[in-house]
């Protein structure tokens, strides 16, 4: 407890840092657990159409959150560098702020999913065989938007003060308990796609509940009282002007994963359930990278705040160096396996060809994508969402389409959308790096060196 209590501004860095990406890691893990659990029970025991079905929804549930997690984001930010800088007051009015706006948004997500579900699916040109399952499974998940929300919004409140322990544990109990609920709706209920959405959704309730409890009845600064909860207007200014970049940035970002999916519906749901499942381990994959940009985000906002900044340059370049021997490490056996990997979604070979041809596109440039991400998560960290916004919107979004637009018309091949990724992760960590290398703060630690 004692690291908690004083944060991320004293310690060995590499240690401080690893030690708190840890937990952020497996509770990421946790968390994809969530849907790729869903995958492989319906892959392997109802079929590749409801495979397809989830596999499908998942862009489209990530575009309609995704401005919400963005200003999650901001707010963290936020926490993060008044708890750094020991100012108790305006802490707890932005944490009750953001739980009064989880609540306002929540509601609005809930109605406007549930309604909206069928027509964006159709525009997304999902096959006609999988089209009614994807309905079913995205508006029991919309219903269930709320809890999701909320236990977000805890998670992060807790991960902003330095305590990535305890979300880790709720989501633990929460994916344990909707492994045994997909099991038994599905192999006992038969009840297909609609099964493993309902686990989902009392899954994320229970991690809801644990995470809420803990915010009431905690002693600290961040703790949250009921009566409290409501809109500050100055905190809530703040948390909208850092928080609206990076929701910008990730609704933009999902949308484009819309775009790609249409891509990839055109080539029949055998190639969605490929996609989808290699995108599944795309998303394994990419978790240390995650991990470490929410670690260096945290870490840079904690330090700024306490105003360490030759600290501020060391954790970068520590967690580059960190990240960078994790992907080649998980790298080279996924690269090695990518069949045996897709297998665990679906035993139709089909399927297995085109999910194993994607990941062996994808696995090599992850370090690129490890040097885009952790730099991105520094600039948010320092307060300016601005940036990473508009290089993430530009390579993921404007160039990503500009490029299967030009080379679909071409080819017309799926490998098309594959390089789609890698040369966007290249573009990206080269610009982020020449930004941040110019930064006032960052020029001075490499003109010592």
């Amino acid at each position: 407890m004692e690291r908690q209590r004083r944060g991320l501004t004293s310690g060995v860095i590499w240690k401080e840092l690893v030690l708190f990406s840890i937990p952020l890691l497996l509770g990421n893990l946790f968390q994809l657990l969530y849907n790729t659990v869903d995958s492989i029970v319906v892959g392997n025991f109802v079929g590749h159409q409801a495979l397809a079905a989830v596999g499908a929804s998942t862009p489209l549930i990530n575009m309609l959150i995704g401005f919400f997690m963005g200003v999650a984001t901001g707010a963290g930010v936020i926490i993060s560098r008044y708890y750094g800088g020991n100012k108790t007051e305006e802490l707890q009015k932005t944490v009750h702020t953001f739980v009064a706006f989880t609540l306002i948004f929540g509601i609005f997500m809930m109605i406007f999913g549930l309604v909206m579900t069928p027509t964006f699916l159709r525009w997304m040109g999902t096959p006609d065989d999988v089209f009614d399952m994807a309905v079913v499974y995205l508006q029991i998940y919309f219903l269930g938007i709320m809890p999701t929300m909320m236990y977000n919004t805890g998670a992060g409140i807790l991960q902003a003060v330095g305590d990535s322990r305890r979300p880790l544990i709720f989501l633990t109990c929460a994916s344990v308990l909707n492994i045994i609920l997909d099991l038994v709706f599905v192999i006992n209920f038969n009840m297909g796609v609609a099964g493993v959405a309902w686990a989902t959704l009392i899954a994320q309730a229970v991690s809801c509940m644990l995470v809420c409890l803990t915010l009431i009845h905690s002693r600290e600064v961040y703790r949250v009282q009921i009566r409290k909860i409501r809109l500050h207007k100055d905190m809530l200014i703040q948390v909208i002007r850092l928080g609206i970049p990076s929701g910008l940035q990730q609704m933009i970002v999902s949308f484009s994963n819309v775009l790609v999916m249409s891509y990839v519906n055109g080539f029949g749901s055998t190639a969605v359930a490929g996609f989808s499942s290699a995108n599944k381990f795309d998303n394994f994959l990419g978790l240390p990278v995650q991990s470490f940009m929410l670690a260096i985000t945290t870490f840079v906002g904690q330090n700024m705040g306490a105003r360490k900044m030759d600290r501020v340059r060391k954790g970068i370049r520590t967690c580059l160096v960190i990240g960078l021997i994790t992907v080649v490490a998980i790298g080279i056996p996924a690269f090695l396996f990518s069949d045996v990997c897709i297998r665990m979604f679906s035993q139709e070979a089909e399927v297995i060809r085109y999910g194993s041809r994607m990941m062996r596109t994808l696995v090599p440039f992850y370090c690129l994508l490890n040097v885009a991400q952790v730099l991105s998560g520094a600039v948010r960290g320092s307060g300016n969402t601005t940036v990473p916004m508009l290089v993430n919107v530009l390579n993921f979004c404007v160039v990503r389409q500009v490029f299967l637009s030009a080379f679909m018309a071409l080819f017309n091949t799926i490998e098309v959308v594959f390089w789609s990724y890698p040369v966007t992760w290249a573009l990206s960590a080269i610009i982020m790096t020449l930004y941040i290398v110019r930064q006032p703060w960052m020029k001075e630690s490499y003109q010592g060196e």
